[in-house]
């Protein structure tokens, strides 16, 4: 994860004074420009960190190895549901969801039942615990 952080991190700064300088050429009379980039810099400074955080918990990849061979990425790379309904039920409730921001208010909550009802579906789907399925 070594690239990824160096590129959050330096990138940072590089958006907070990026849109301070967009602020000091237009007056700071548009607000979307010289608030948005360096809040952009931020949440890129946020990434890094958690990035930074969870490299120390986890063993080096086959990609920060500089003299790494490509066989050393072969094999399962996460644990993945390849016959999973679930995902299909939340990007059905987003859709709903999206339908509800058009139409009205009460199809966006319809939309957030179908939503919880498919996070739940989807966390528990390997459950091995007294409600197993």
């Amino acid at each position: 994860m070594k690239i990824e952080i160096r590129l959050f991190v330096w990138l940072a700064p590089f958006f907070v004074a990026v849109g301070l300088i967009y602020g000091a050429l237009t007056g700071f009379t548009e607000p979307v420009g010289y608030l948005g980039i360096p809040l952009v810099g931020g949440l890129m400074a946020m990434i890094g960190a958690y990035l930074a955080v969870q490299a120390k918990h986890t063993d080096p990849r086959p990609e920060d190895d500089e003299n790494g061979e490509i066989e050393q990425g072969a094999g399962d790379q996460g644990v993945y549901a390849p016959w999973s309904w679930w995902p299909l039920v939340l990007g059905a409730a987003a859709a709903v969801s999206f339908l509800g921001l058009a139409v009205g208010w009460w199809v966006f909550y319809i939309s957030v039942m179908i939503g919880i009802v498919g996070l739940i579906g989807w966390v528990f789907e390997f459950s091995r615990g007294q409600h197993s399925h």
